[in-house]
């Protein structure tokens, strides 16, 4: 167990420490700890840090809570993810409010970077319930991980489909992780953990309560490159994770239905409002740039990047061969090859117009 959970769970009960303030302590201070003994003077650099925080940080005594936490999390073999780990997911880190703390039951792995989020209707009807089969089915078929929310109906029907496909899927709920909510879903809760990750960032014990599942949205549109509501009434929770996705940079699909059924009203208006109707798979494949490309032979594929690299200056070079790997937020970039950020905007630039690399939402690259 690491010493960095610790200070941790204590940082995120600390009263106005939420995710935007943890994530600026964190780009100051790399360890935890450091931030409850760090002086004022080095707590008032921090960006949006104020006296009342630093007041709520220094007075901070509730240990005995956190170390029952950190009892509770290893007897049930739980893992945190922290801002700092290497595993907390890059697509989720670069977003304006990530959780402070992620408990997790599974795993993340790399090619979760490459993921759809399907979320819907509690109580969706045959037609929604076959395209939701149809369009996860066919998502996970590709090697794309699918992200819910584990709740009834199209959530649940979509991580199902894609657990008969082979695929991977991370859920994400609005309670602890010591909570199987709904609890009809306690076999689906074990083969996601077995099959990918479930995900919370409420301490375990947490009842499923209401205001918890539009909090567990953000993480769900978060951890995606774009979301797909299929069936929604005009107060779907889904269309809250449509909302999430815009403000994230992420794209958003709906999938359309009967004009004057309830369960259409809430995709319907995502459609006149600008989200990407689906009619099918290619529909969501041909929006996202990440997605074009799954289908391409692996060995043609390989004597393209190779005429590329050969092509290219020794900065070019560099920035490419980190890109070969995984989409990258601008920021990671520059932290592995150290060039300069003017220098490598035009780097980038020339890239693109070159059509070896495209840009994704949120100053993320990826080679095309």
């Amino acid at each position: 167990m690491s010493e960095d959970w610790k200070y941790c769970i204590a940082l995120s009960m600390v009263s106005g420490i939420g995710g935007v303030f943890t994530k600026n302590l964190f780009n100051k201070f790399q360890n935890p700890e450091d931030i409850f003994k760090a002086p004022k003077k080095e707590l008032l650099k921090v960006e949006g840090i104020g006296d009342k925080h630093i007041e709520s940080i220094k007075n901070f005594d509730n240990w005995d809570k956190v170390d029952q936490e950190l009892e509770k999390i290893e007897k049930r073999g739980i893992k945190l993810l922290t801002l700092n780990d290497p595993e907390f997911p890059r697509l989720l880190l670069q977003t304006y409010n990530p959780p402070p703390l992620l408990y997790m039951k599974g795993e993340i792995l790399p090619e979760d970077n490459i993921s759809i989020a399907i979320v819907g209707s509690r109580i969706p009807d045959r037609y929604g319930r076959s395209i939701t089969e149809t369009l996860s089915g066919e998502l996970a078929s590709m090697g794309i991980t699918i992200v819910s929310g584990m709740a009834r109906g199209i959530d649940s029907i979509a991580q199902s489909e894609a657990l008969k496909r082979g695929g991977r899927t991370i859920g994400v709920l609005g309670c602890g992780l010591d909570i199987v909510y709904p609890p009809e879903n306690v076999k689906l809760n074990k083969k996601v953990s077995q099959n990918g990750a479930i995900l919370s960032e409420f301490p375990l014990g947490t009842p499923p309560l209401a205001q918890n599942f539009p909090r567990r949205n953000r993480i769900i549109s978060g951890l995606s490159l774009g979301v797909v509501v299929v069936q929604a009434s005009e107060r779907s929770g889904s269309l809250i994770s449509a909302s999430f996705a815009l403000d994230q940079n992420r794209e958003v699909f709906a999938v359309p239905g009967n004009v004057g059924e309830k369960l259409s009203r809430g995709t319907n208006w995502l459609i006149k409002r600008g989200a990407k109707l689906v009619e099918t798979v290619d529909d969501i494949l041909s929006e996202v740039e990440a997605l074009r490309n799954l289908n391409r032979e692996d060995s043609s594929d390989e004597d393209r990047i190779d005429k590329i690299i050969a092509s290219l200056s020794e900065n070019q070079r560099e920035v490419f061969s980190v890109l070969k790997r995984e989409p990258l937020h601008i920021d990671e970039i520059i932290r592995l090859t150290g060039i300069e950020p003017s220098n490598l905007l035009s780097i980038l630039l020339a890239l693109e117009l070159n059509d070896y690399i495209a840009q994704l939402p949120g100053k993320h690259f990826l080679v095309k």
